[in-house]
């Protein structure tokens, strides 16, 4: 698989929607956890599965549950996310479905729930993000599989689920 990338994210950064929405192009970045979940999607049972990903940013979990057989829905906030994602699965032939959503907007998450799979790598990146993510995900349903490479808030976060490590930062939850 080949996958297109932004050569920086540094450059990506708009003053402007900094200062809307504290907006960071961190979906520029490949990061780690991103490639820890693509690497245990595999181990996942996910072939003819719903599967959700959320912050899909450069979308290497979705990519890597697609090619494994799973029905996919990447998401992200970014709208240059969301179609360099669509163009990399396009370019490798890979068929998923790509949208721009928010967490604080959960409807359109939860027109298509119960997912099978909920995934996410690095979110917990901001406290918000976390506080976001503890509503929102209950109300997906499905199993949810987090990669966190050992952010700030993620202990808190971890702390309101069953958690079941998979691999090296990739993590199964469970509603206690």
């Amino acid at each position: 698989m080949t996958l297109l990338r932004p050569p920086n994210a540094d450059e990506l950064i708009d003053e402007a929607s900094f200062d809307e929405d504290e907006f960071l192009p961190y979906w520029a970045e490949l990061w780690a956890s991103g490639i820890a979940l693509a690497d245990a999607v595999p181990t996942l049972d996910v072939c003819g599965r719903r599967v959700l990903e959320l912050g899909a940013g450069l979308g290497l979990p979705s990519l890597a549950a697609a090619l494994c057989g799973a029905k996919v829905l990447a998401t992200d906030w970014a709208l240059d996310a969301v179609e360099l994602l669509r163009a990399n699965a396009k370019r490798n032939s890979i068929k998923l479905r790509v949208k721009c959503l928010r967490w604080d907007d959960p409807e359109p998450f939860l027109r298509d729930a119960p997912w099978d799979f909920v995934l996410g790598a690095d979110l917990l990146y901001e406290e918000r993000n976390a506080t976001q993510l503890l509503a929102l995900l209950p109300q997906l349903g499905g199993e949810v599989v987090i990669a966190d490479s050992g952010r700030p808030f993620a202990k808190a976060f971890f702390a309101h689920w069953d958690v079941t490590p998979l691999a090296d930062g990739v993590y199964r939850l469970r509603l206690p």
